[in-house]
């Protein structure tokens, strides 16, 4: 737990409902400081690539070299650092996987996943140029057409969402964000 903020490095927590709270927290004995758990947002991005005008959209996905789900395909994405907006961290996210310069068109969905305490914005963008290579998370980059995209290798749920939710949108300037499908309360509980 990060105490950096705190006046005093001395600290020993116990659970409790702190005083204005509903909820038990983590709450210093000596301070009663109160160290609040959030949930983790992951930001990413849909990444299109067009050869030329009027050619079939070409999705650029990692494979991943870490895990979870080491080995399967996914889109360039990972939690939000400190002091970023979610456009920054998914440019940043594309640039660390996948050696990537993409530029961000617009918030394409938000996904709630409380049973991993995660909250999902992807984006849609765009690859400023046909370069591309693997990061240290990635074990290979590379663009799929629709119908060469590895599904039965596709690393997490959303990445299904997100796939599925940019070709309903594809022809469109302008759309609202999508949430979870419906059916998946499952899939996050």
């Amino acid at each position: 737990m990060p105490f950096e903020n705190q006046p005093s490095r001395n600290h020993s927590f116990s659970l409790k409902v702190p005083n204005g709270d509903n909820r038990e927290r983590h709450v210093c004995d000596n301070c009663e400081f109160v160290y609040y758990e959030n949930p983790k947002i992951v930001v990413g991005s849909v990444v299109i690539w067009k050869d030329e005008p009027g050619a079939e959209d070409q999705f650029l996905l990692c494979r991943r070299s870490i895990n979870p789900r080491r080995g399967y395909w996914t889109i360039p994405a990972g939690f939000m650092e400190q002091n970023e907006t979610t456009e920054e961290g998914a440019m940043r996210e594309a640039r660390e996987e996948a050696c990537a310069d993409i530029e961000i068109r617009a918030l394409l969905a938000v996904y709630n996943i409380p049973r991993i305490s995660q909250v999902q914005m992807m984006h849609v963008a765009r690859l400023r140029e046909k370069k591309f290579s693997a990061g240290e998370e990635s074990l290979e980059v590379g663009l799929f057409t629709w119908d060469e995209i590895p599904w039965d290798d596709i690393a997490f749920p959303s990445v299904h969402w997100a796939l599925g939710h940019y070709r309903e949108i594809r022809d469109r300037e302008v759309f609202a964000p999508f949430t979870n499908p419906e059916g998946t309360e499952k899939l996050v509980r």
